[in-house]
């Protein structure tokens, strides 16, 4: 294999400043471009057929019913419960 030769000459790197613009752009080009990249994430969207929307509010209508039987079952439980209670007390 080959040795490589080290140097002790120091490399100079050269970086130029670069400035930002530290301005804000005004409020009309920071709505317009606010509402450019909206329109651009909203193409990126797969939006769901018929089918499946109907089929995904189906499920989460199902999903809210259940949920608020079985709240509305705990809530009579615990009124039952507390009635028991504050007849034996008093």
């Amino acid at each position: 294999m080959a040795e490589e030769k080290k140097s002790n000459v120091p490399v100079k790197t050269t970086t130029a400043a670069v400035k930002k613009d530290e301005s804000k752009p005004g409020f009309f080009k920071r709505i317009g471009k606010w509402f450019r990249e909206m329109k651009s994430e909203l193409k990126k969207v797969v939006w769901p057929t018929g089918k499946q929307l109907v089929k995904n509010s189906g499920i989460a209508l199902g999903v809210m019913v259940v949920s608020g039987i079985a709240i509305w079952g705990f809530d009579e439980l615990a009124q039952l419960l507390i009635k028991a209670l504050l007849t034996l007390a008093g």
